[in-house]
């Protein structure tokens, strides 16, 4: 990951979109990026569906299909071509959907890159240290723990040690009590 730390946005030339949520999302972001980005030489598409978005261009990127790389050994090999790809700009899709969680982070880590992340309404924004404070939220809301449903869930979490100490002692009284019933 590349210019986390930095507010610069790098020009489009090569870019990595990885498909890691509804189709549509995809469909509806790739004309954008053709329309307005000209300097885009490339666009290619980490996906793990079968067939291509209505919209993405064979002739302008590559796809990779993850299922072709299976195995760490595939992997690592995906890795690399990726790097030698040069890409200046990674997209990935955070729509609230298991598809691709461990690729996705993956190659956002692994790529040097600038990453933006696209969300479930088609908004984005760059995963950078000026957007710290959406990464947050963002963050917090997938995890349950935005608004009033997070001060349900911590207090669930507070609570839980002694629900279990609760339930154990029920349980050794109630079994306890079972053995001194057969002894006596």
């Amino acid at each position: 990951m590349r210019y986390f730390l930095s507010q610069h946005i790098p020009p489009f030339r090569r870019v990595l979109l990885v498909e890691s949520g509804s189709r549509y999302l995809l469909e509806d972001l790739i004309p954008g990026v053709y329309d307005n980005h000209p300097e885009c030489e490339a666009v290619d598409l980490v996906t793990c569906y079968p067939g291509l978005p209505a919209t993405f261009d064979e002739a302008r990127g590559r796809t990779f299909r993850v299922w072709e790389y299976s195995g760490r050994a595939r992997r690592k090999v995906l890795y690399e071509e990726l790097k030698t790809r040069h890409y200046d700009v990674v997209g990935i899709i955070c729509s609230g959907e298991p598809v691709m969680t461990k690729w996705k982070w993956s190659l956002a880590a692994r790529l040097p890159a600038k990453v933006f992340i696209l969300n479930e309404n088609g908004d984005y924004f760059w995963l950078d240290r000026s957007n710290f404070g959406t990464i947050r939220h963002f963050a917090l809301f997938r995890m349950g723990l935005a608004g009033m449903q997070g001060v349900r869930t911590v207090a669930g979490l507070a609570l839980l040690p002694f629900t279990l100490t609760y339930l154990l002692m029920y349980a050794a009284w109630v079994h306890l009590r079972r053995k001194v019933r057969q002894l006596a």
